[in-house]
């Protein structure tokens, strides 16, 4: 299993900008799918985007589409969520998770329970 630890997170105002960025060790890091979910208070975890071992492929939830952008440097041991346009209903703790299983439909990694491994999570806060 990989080791995770998110950062990245803080206080925007509406509108604005943050890059969340996970860092994995532990060994192949290259081997797993890896995926960020969110939870606000008093909601269950939701999905927000995964990626592909190397990178090529992605897939996000509705919410995310056009304004978030997940990427990964595997030199680096590192994924990012890049997020644009923040929203006061972004405001949450996100989180990172790693998978180890076959990358088919990016759907199929939606689930909490494809993933081995999660992070501690980062707060973002956006205000109106």
């Amino acid at each position: 299993q990989v080791q995770l630890v998110e950062s990245g997170g803080g206080l925007v105002q509406a509108g604005g900008s943050l890059r969340l960025s996970c860092a994995a060790s532990g060994r192949a890091f290259s081997s797993y799918a890896m995926g960020w979910f969110r939870q606000a208070p008093g909601k269950e975890r939701e999905f927000v985007a995964v990626i592909s071992y190397t990178g090529s492929t992605t897939y996000y939830t509705d919410s995310a589409k056009g304004r978030f952008t997940i990427s990964r440097d595997n030199a680096k041991n590192t994924v990012y969520l890049q997020m644009n346009s923040l929203e006061p209903e972004d405001t949450a703790v996100y989180y990172c998770a790693a998978s180890r299983r076959p990358y088919s439909a990016g759907s199929y990694f939606s689930s909490m329970d494809k993933y081995e491994s999660w992070g501690q999570g980062t707060q973002v806060t956006v205000s109106s």
